[in-house]
């Protein structure tokens, strides 16, 4: 597909190699010290951040989760159809992915929603081809509702959009968590950090990284997943190649 150098954006990649990568932001991450919600501040400044990415040079998607506002499971175990609930989880995506792209457009960064429910008077629907067009020409992409199908997580979405548009890994960005950890280091002091490990033992230890849907497709397509803290600077630093987190791959 050719691009007219008028609308290219640069195409230089980070000193990690990375030309274009998928960011999976959780809902708690832009919570902040709230109890839910979205902490505006922390919003701004990580989309300084993503802004600063996308001028250096590497193409982003991002998909973002809901759990600040919405966990369908929650619902569900209250009484809820799950997939009722679910629907009601991939809404507060939405509103999640505007808020991303309202602070990221102040920043100037142009950027564009695709959804996988039909909102046309937010957002474009998911369409593959348009994706990977808009993140050619320089545009941030940030998909909303998941994978528009109750039953899969967000994490499932992060798995089948990098896929689809041919990310080089995907980046996930915890909320104070510095990696993957063999226990839950929040309520485990003896939990240990664990620097590098395969798909298959992530799934086969049921580290809580990602559900295993999700892990699967990236085993089988061998998408590299790196897990780090939602810290300033910190996904620069990756794509920069530094060791900052856990990475898991499968050779």
């Amino acid at each position: 597909m050719s691009v007219p150098q008028t609308e290219t954006a640069p195409t230089a990649t980070s000193g990690g190699g990375f030309h274009r990568v998928l960011l999976k932001l959780s809902g708690e991450a832009l919570m902040g010290d709230r109890d839910y919600g979205i902490d505006v501040g922390v919003v701004r400044a990580l989309a300084d951040e993503i802004a600063c990415v996308r001028e250096g040079g590497v193409e982003v998607a991002i998909v973002v989760g809901a759990g600040n506002f919405y966990r369908g499971l929650a619902a569900a175990a209250e009484g809820m159809e799950r997939a009722t609930a679910d629907y009601a989880g991939m809404l507060a995506t939405l509103l999640n992915a505007l808020a991303l792209q309202d602070a990221l457009e102040r920043r100037g960064a142009v950027t564009r929603v695709q959804s996988a429910l039909a909102v046309a008077e937010v957002a474009e629907p998911y369409i593959r081809r348009r994706a990977i067009r808009h993140l050619e020409k320089g545009r941030i992409v940030i998909f909303a509702a998941g994978t528009g199908n109750p039953f899969f997580t967000t994490d499932t979405a992060a798995s089948l959009r990098a896929l689809e548009i041919g990310a080089d890994a995907i980046l996930m960005a915890k909320h104070g968590v510095a990696g993957v950890y063999d226990g839950d280091p929040r309520t485990d002091p003896a939990a240990r950090f664990i620097p590098r490990l395969t798909h298959l033992e992530a799934i086969e230890r049921g580290l809580k990284v990602m559900d295993t849907t999700a892990l699967s497709l990236c085993m089988d397509n061998k998408l590299t997943i790196h897990v780090f803290e939602l810290a300033d600077g910190n996904i620069a630093r990756v794509l920069a190649g530094e060791r900052v987190g856990t990475v898991i791959e499968t050779p």
